[in-house]
């Protein structure tokens, strides 16, 4: 099954071609490739998440490398090739070392250059790439840790959304009424050593575009609509990684077709432009049907793949299996970085 996009490509199928599969030594870096067990007590599904990536991997049968550390790439690990999968590292910034460490070494790896990771990262800066391509965002204010906290740039609004400023899964997220209960969180989160940002509450659902590369161009895959049973709740990490009962308080569909299909289409390709090239990445933006309002929101690369998030649901709508997904990601970064042959790929 083909799902095409205009102006940019057709998602279709890559397979490793048999030689590379033998030839090729991978390195995956998991905080938890070697889990055994369910939800973690802390991390939650993401445990299941890199076990469950580490078991396709091993499906495709590549020449697979395990490490769960940064260490891993202190010194050359002999390997062609590393999959980046640790991306909180518990410490700032922590999302860029991976991608930096490879470089370093000279080894080619999946995902963006450490300074598009961190471009990305920053929602403060994604936002400034999406405002300067004509994309809707609401107003913001970044708060860095160490500057001075001006309430005078604090967006009003009857409700404020605080959180790190490189927060993935809602990590750290809090709400507020009014300037004080901002400034008081503000300095939690530059307590905990990160930069703060803060944004009006948008009510309404999250719109999630999943982008891969499909023979050698960016690609939309289907959309999908994180639609919320309560426009005003606000997602939380604990609810995002399992760790409690959602209450059925939103539910993962597919966005569909239509006039505003195509508008974040448009609006998904003029940031992806800014990315390239990342090989997967997911850009979000918040749908308020009702009033008609679409904001973008941010830009995560080298996002969650694990089966039941945005990018496993959104393959399941192309007819793809779990390893399609992976198997053609990888495949078109080793094709891009020159270690496959794009065409004996496809043809595979």
């Amino acid at each position: 099954m083909q799902y095409a996009t205009p102006e940019f490509g057709t998602c279709r199928i890559a397979r490793i071609p048999a030689e590379a599969v033998e030839r090729l030594r991978i390195l995956f870096i998991a905080k938890h490739v070697f889990w055994e067990g369910g939800l973690h007590h802390e991390d939650g599904n993401h445990a299941i998440y890199h076990r469950e990536m580490r078991d396709v991997l091993e499906e495709i049968g590549v020449n697979l490398l395990l490490a769960d550390s940064y260490e891993a790439l202190f010194a050359d690990p002999g390997c062609d090739f590393v999959f980046p999968l640790l991306n909180r590292g518990g410490f700032f910034n922590s999302e860029m070392l991976l991608p930096l460490l490879a470089t370093r070494l000279g080894i080619p790896f999946l995902g963006a250059s450490p300074i598009l990771r961190g471009l990305s990262d920053d929602k403060h800066l994604a936002k400034l790439e999406a405002q300067a391509r004509g994309i809707p965002t609401a107003r913001w204010a970044i708060y860095r840790r160490g500057a001075p906290v001006e309430p005078a740039i604090c967006p009003r609004a009857d409700r404020l959304v605080i959180k790190p400023n490189a927060s993935s899964a809602s990590w750290g997220v809090r709400d507020a009424s009014d300037w004080t209960g901002a400034r008081h969180a503000i300095g939690e989160i530059h307590e905990d050593g990160h930069d703060a940002i803060v944004e009006p509450f948008l009510d309404g659902s999250d719109v999630e575009v999943p982008v891969i590369t499909c023979g050698g161009a960016p690609t939309i895959m289907p959309m999908m609509l994180f639609e919320q049973a309560d426009p005003g709740h606000l997602r939380t990490y604990s609810e995002k990684r399992d760790l409690v009962e959602r209450e059925q308080k939103y539910r993962l569909l597919p966005f569909g077709d239509g006039p505003w299909a195509e508008c974040i289409a448009d609006f998904t390709r003029r940031m992806a432009g800014a990315f390239l090239p990342f090989d997967y990445g997911r850009f979000e933006f918040r749908f308020d049907e009702r009033k008609g309002e679409l904001h973008f929101l941010e830009v995560n690369l080298n996002c969650n793949l694990w089966s039941e998030k945005v990018f496993g649901r959104s393959a399941e709508l192309l007819g793809w299996s779990q390893r399609d997904l992976i198997e053609t990601i990888l495949c078109e970064s080793l094709a891009r970085q020159g270690l496959v042959d794009m065409r004996v790929a496809l043809a595979a």
